[in-house]
């Protein structure tokens, strides 16, 4: 599942265990693929966007919310490894958002790198212009 070329779930894994090799700290693993529908239906979406829907069409196409991922169990992570501050190493707003909802007090997101690839361009500048995510992508990308 990290190694789809659709995303960069894959190299954001590994920037990721670097930067916690280097600085320290946890990476939390939540079973939330598809923006939380699950792999199976992620398979399903991936036909979706064969035929031009975006990560988030397909979503709603399938009778999904454009992004279902919950956070709490994170939190709930967190706060059982006696943290209750973190930096967040993440481009997704929404995820520090909750967090906070759920009482991890985020004192600064901090962004990983752009993994762009043409096999992936047209995700992750629906990523940025759909998700809100910090990404900057080339204007040519999408």
């Amino acid at each position: 599942m990290f190694g789809s070329q659709r995303c960069d779930c894959g190299p954001q894994l590994s920037e990721a265990v670097e930067r916690i090799a280097d600085a320290g700290g946890f990476l939390l693993y939540l079973r939330q693929e598809g923006r939380g529908i699950g792999l199976y239906e992620k398979l399903d979406a991936y036909r979706l966007q064969d035929v031009g829907l975006d990560t988030y069409e397909a979503n709603l196409a399938l009778g999904h919310r454009k992004d279902e991922r919950s956070y709490l169990v994170a939190a709930q992570m967190l706060q059982a490894l006696g943290v209750s501050r973190i930096a967040l190493l993440s481009n997704n707003p929404d995820k520090a958002r909750q967090l906070r909802r759920f009482g991890v007090t985020v004192t600064v997101q901090v962004p990983t790198g752009v993994h762009l690839s043409a096999a992936n361009a047209r995700y992750l500048a629906t990523k940025a212009e759909n998700g809100a995510h910090t990404l900057q992508i080339p204007r040519s990308a999408g």
